[in-house]
């Protein structure tokens, strides 16, 4: 469901322009490129509750804009290997499969809605940024108006979000909730930890679940990546009773996975993404899953393809 054209002003003000720095190179005992060759097979994994960047069609299908890249990414190494016909296989990963899935060799490409870190990429290595996002805020639209000010603006204005008074007895003896296993869960365990608040976490397994516990009271807030709040948040029978802050509590780039220290693989794919972005019709592609883009994010795309 498209997003409000209004937010990318505030999806755009937390972003960096660049390509993420390339990992070093090692040799690894099978070369992604040269396996695909042979088998004329790509396996690309996906989040199927990952709206709307992947998730299960009605139909069993996978879908999303991460997947409709992915695919995109298929027909540019099959022309560049010259296959005559290249076979996708596409692997549903959950919370639990989905950290283990690259080194485990279970799939070649994750195509969902990964934030790229630093811990993230002693593990795996990322393509160029796919969209720009961070950690948001989703409450309930009656939520008590203190609470709305000062995790949006803070309280007094002067004073960080989450320490002195009365932003902290506004914010004490909360329940949050967030995504169990994101970066979204361990910035608000880490900023309960450093501030020493008085409140508690509860981690879901999935947004419709944070967004029900906000539903009915048992969590204030339910922190998780923006454009997936956002898009949780349209979908809902309750979307009039919901509201989505506009301030990104963090900036997280989001990437594709694939294995570290195969720089072949990883040149074919970020060539792929930068054909994409630079086509005319990209416009148009990223409208269909997130709305027609303001200008800053479109010179996001356009600065993030690299030339030949």
């Amino acid at each position: 469901m498209p997003i409000s054209k209004g937010r990318w002003t505030a999806i755009a003000a937390s972003i960096f322009i660049g390509a993420l720095a390339t990992a070093a190179f090692t040799p690894v005992a099978a070369q992604t490129l040269d396996r695909i060759r042979s088998s004329s097979s790509l396996k690309l994994g996906y989040d199927p509750d990952a709206r709307p960047f992947s998730f299960k069609s009605d139909q069993g299908a996978p879908d999303g804009y991460a997947v409709a890249l992915c695919n995109k990414i298929a027909d540019s190494v099959g022309a560049e290997l010259k296959l005559s016909q290249l076979n996708i296989e596409w692997v549903p990963l959950g919370n639990d499969a989905r950290p283990r899935a690259i080194q485990d060799g279970v799939v070649d490409l994750v195509c969902a809605a990964e934030p790229v870190t630093i811990s993230r990429r002693q593990e795996v290595s990322f393509s160029l940024p796919i969209f720009p996002s961070g950690t948001g805020a989703l409450l309930r639209a009656s939520a008590p108006v203190a609470l709305r000010e000062v995790l949006e603006y803070g309280q007094p204005s002067s004073r960080p979000i989450w320490r002195g008074s009365p932003a902290r007895t506004i914010l004490e003896h909360k329940t949050f909730s967030a995504i169990a296993g994101t970066a979204s869960e361990r910035w608000l365990s880490d900023r309960i930890e450093t501030f020493q608040l008085a409140a508690t976490t509860v981690a879901v397994n999935n947004y419709q679940q944070g967004i029900d516990r906000v539903r009915d009271g048992s969590s204030a807030v339910l922190f998780g990546d923006m454009s997936l709040l956002m898009d949780a948040a349209a979908r809902s029978d309750d979307s009039g009773n919901l509201i989505v802050l506009k301030r990104h509590f963090t900036f997280q780039p989001l990437a594709l996975e694939m294995a570290r220290s195969d720089e072949d693989f990883r040149l074919s794919v970020d060539r792929a993404l930068s054909l994409t972005y630079a086509a005319p019709e990209f416009r148009a592609f990223f409208t269909t899953w997130f709305g027609p883009p303001d200008e800053p994010i479109e010179t996001f795309f356009r600065q993030t393809a690299l030339p030949e």
